[in-house]
């Protein structure tokens, strides 16, 4: 049986410029123990599937199951099975960071589980704020506990949205351990994540949304063997020639262009020479799923999804 089924799932809202249609008939099954990947743009519809398998939202069209269990006629088992990290903080201000966790419990009919509360605040360095009130937490430290309400029932289904974004390295390292420690024991890790090194790193499959539509959907290898090719890396102070801005991607000093073989590597660098542009740390290596994720995302797909307006109102479904 399949951890997670998405079968088919559309989300349309109505806005006052007409339908948008957030989701259009997404599919796709996530098997036990597999630490899976959902990657896309802002707006593709992460978040919006993520809360549909969550049951915060109800799809338009189509059906979501989380070890057979159908999020909407079976939603208290599907909810057991799953322990979902929001990107919000969202945090009762009133208890101390031990008690949250005991209340979280609560809600899955759990007593005496501090032993593995224990083991959470230790594994997401959090023992030595057990007994802070949340309202005293950095919202690193506050991050870390969302994590753990999360685990705190042992969920057979781990959904991570964002898990780690604005914080900072320590985190970053300990949250992906204990994650990793609990997928090599069986359970399921969906992750949705803007640090693609995280995605390649972690990642068995991944699916790529583009408006609201699966565009990618293979083992991490795969795409990367199936797409990637050699890719010139150096920093520079000077303009590339025209001939190269065209292709190149530049962050900051660094510049990044994609050739196809040594003969393109050789014409790239003397087209360099030639405009007399100064090149430093030059590498030459294989793509890597960044390069993937924008050759996929900036190829030519019907788009699905406009702009977002608001306020949105849901189409019954």
């Amino acid at each position: 049986m399949s951890a997670v089924v998405f079968q088919q799932v559309s989300k349309t809202y109505r806005t006052a410029r007409g339908p948008l249609q957030a989701l259009r008939e997404v599919s796709f099954t996530i098997e036990p123990g597999e630490f899976f990947g959902l990657l896309g743009p802002n707006g593709a519809g992460k978040t919006t599937l993520i809360s549909i398998l969550a049951g915060l939202s109800r799809a338009t069209s189509g059906r979501v199951c989380v070890h057979g269990h159908d999020v909407v006629d079976a939603y208290a088992m599907a909810r057991r099975c799953l322990g979902i990290v929001p990107q919000e903080l969202v945090f009762d201000p009133f208890f101390s960071v031990r008690e949250a966790l005991r209340i979280q419990s609560g809600y899955f009919g759990l007593r005496r589980n501090d032993d593995w509360i224990d083991e959470l605040l230790v594994n997401l360095g959090l023992a030595d704020k057990a007994n802070a009130n949340m309202r005293q937490l950095s919202g690193g430290m506050k991050r870390r506990v969302l994590v753990a309400q999360a685990l705190v029932h042992r969920p057979a289904v781990i959904v991570l949205d964002e898990p780690t974004a604005g914080v900072d390295v320590e985190l970053r390292q300990t949250l992906w351990q204990f994650i990793a420690r609990l997928n090599r024991e069986g359970h399921t890790v969906l992750l949705t994540t803007h640090y693609l090194e995280e995605a390649e790193a972690l990642c068995h499959r991944i699916a790529m949304l583009k408006a609201g539509q699966v565009v990618a959907l293979d083992r991490t290898s795969a795409l990367l063997s199936g797409r990637a090719s050699t890719m010139l890396r150096f920093k520079t102070d000077d303009p590339l020639p025209a001939s190269l801005a065209d292709m190149a991607r530049v962050t900051g000093r660094i510049v990044q262009i994609k050739a196809h073989d040594a003969l393109e590597v050789e014409e790239i660098l003397s087209t360099l020479r030639l405009h007399h542009v100064a090149v430093e740390d030059l590498e030459i290596g294989r793509a890597d799923l960044e390069d993937v994720f924008l050759e996929i995302m900036q190829a030519d797909t019907a788009p699905a999804f406009l702009d977002h307006p608001s306020p949105l109102e849901e189409v019954p479904s």
